[in-house]
């Protein structure tokens, strides 16, 4: 280049520099009366406008109907059709908040903190079979196909298998790569027409009859078939189907008697794993377990209100169903009404979250926890950041899913794993601060309620009176 352009390509790299100076501080000094004269424009309109000009009528109407509600009552008048909401129901019901543990010090001394604490639990102690964990929290049954991908699949067999604890199909098929991976699998027997081959039974260490769950009580699903387009319609043997049924109606058991045919026949198909039934908490709870203590079951899955699922109508997940802490008191005062407490194991889910609510409902008289929503957000941990803020971290986990395929398998297994862990021993050190050294030693005797409502459905007595005091009243 000639020199003598130099100067030039020097003066005018400066002259750019210092009109780009002079525009950022003119705005900066202008920014203050601009925004002082916008706030003044609008609080002016925001005060003067009349109600039905208002900008305000928003907060107004969103103060009597809650945002969520005018959001899916707006999906409902822009398709004229049933709306189904991911993860179940945004209500607050009766939690496990309003119980505490009660530490041991002096009447009662903690145990030395090097002790080693037995989480293990077993379910269906009575089988020929019984089938042991080494933690007693659990995924959920979450179906491969009709809820999530393969890689969401092949990750919770995985990370259940390094955490001591098991997976189960939920009502989607058996995935063949969630057997080979999984440690312990449990094989949900639903109303479809899939997952009932004599091969497919006897894979499983336990089998779950699948009647009704708590976020969409015991109600048919209709899956459009471009939702479980490929390998998934395949395996179901559904492909050429243009809306996939699951019946209201077991086809296996239209009776009580026939539950105890069923029963027998799962039995006698897989050599003696446990059997059990999911059912989700009705008002008749007991008389539903009636059938199930009377069909010989080994365990009892129960769903409470809280529960989630990949899509249910909201109807469903709002106003039906007994709310978990509900749900599990009264189950476990039948069965031990029943005299089968040590035989029949109990497994409770629906809300779950945190170890302590887990450890407090084990105390209360669950034998098992299964967890859903709580694992999936635990799975996707740090790759959420692959959809959000443009879309909703299910896109990475759900079958249909535009993202799904930029799931990593591993990483998941992993935070899984990790998870299990961290609750175990979360547990382990409250178990240590009661004085104990095994999960059988935690009792409802160990807890207080903190409010009336919450002793009268667990029976567990107020803080504020001595145990003694109200025994005595």
């Amino acid at each position: 280049m000639d020199g003598k352009w130099l100067p030039f390509l020097i003066g005018s790299f400066v002259g750019t520099i210092l009109a780009s100076f002079c525009i950022g501080l003119l705005l900066f000094c202008s920014f203050r009366p601009l925004s002082k004269w916008l706030l003044a424009t609008f609080m002016k309109r925001l005060m003067g406008d009349r109600y039905p000009e208002n900008v305000f009528e928003m907060v107004s109407a969103m103060r009597k109907i809650h945002p969520q509600i005018v959001l899916e009552n707006s999906l409902r008048a822009a398709s004229g059709q049933v709306i189904e909401r991911p993860f179940g129901s945004p209500r607050t019901y009766l939690t496990f908040d309003g119980l505490i543990f009660s530490p041991a010090q002096l009447a009662v001394m903690p145990s030395p903190e090097d002790s080693d604490v037995d989480l293990r639990i077993t379910i269906g102690p009575m089988a020929k079979k019984p089938l042991t964990l080494d933690i007693p929290i659990m995924p959920g049954g979450m179906g491969y196909g009709i809820g999530i991908s393969e890689r969401v699949k092949i990750a919770i067999a995985k990370g259940t298998a390094q955490a001591g604890t098991l997976s189960n199909t939920g009502e989607g098929p058996l995935l063949p790569e969630e057997r080979r991976y999984a440690k312990h699998l449990i094989i949900q027997y639903n109303s479809g027409t899939w997952g009932k081959e004599l091969e497919t039974l006897r894979q499983a260490d336990a089998i779950e009859i699948h009647f009704g769950q708590g976020a969409s009580a015991g109600a048919a699903s209709f899956i459009p078939a471009e939702y479980i387009e490929g390998r998934a319609s395949q395996i179901m043997g559904v492909a050429d189907e243009e809306v996939v049924v699951i019946p209201s109606l077991h086809p296996d058991v239209l009776s009580p008697e026939d539950l105890t045919k069923l029963v027998d026949r799962l039995r006698t198909i897989t050599d003696g794993v446990p059997i059990g039934v999911k059912i989700c908490a009705s008002a008749i709870l007991e008389q539903d377990m009636e059938i199930a203590i009377q069909a010989g079951v080994d365990f009892i899955s129960i769903d409470g209100g809280q529960a989630g699922t990949k899509g249910s109508p909201p109807i469903l997940e709002d106003d039906f169903g007994l709310p978990t802490i509900y749900a599990l008191s009264r189950a476990v005062r039948y069965l031990k009404q029943r005299g089968v407490k040590d035989r029949i194991t109990l497994l409770s889910g629906g809300g779950y979250c945190t170890p302590g609510e887990c450890l407090k409902a084990l105390a209360l008289g669950a034998d098992g926890i299964f967890m859903g929503t709580a694992v999936i957000w635990a799975m996707t941990h740090d790759q959420v950041t692959k959809a959000i803020p443009w879309e909703p971290p299910t896109e990475l986990t759900w079958y249909p899913g535009k993202m799904k395929d930029q799931f990593d398998v591993e990483s998941a297994a992993k935070y899984l794993a990790n998870f299990f862990a961290s609750f175990a021993e979360e547990m382990e050190i409250a178990i240590l601060a009661l004085g104990k050294t095994s999960l059988k030693e935690v009792t409802a005797d160990d807890l207080i309620a903190l409010d009336e409502m919450t002793s009268k459905v667990t029976q567990v007595p107020l803080a504020f009176y001595p145990k003694e005091a109200q025994a005595g009243q």
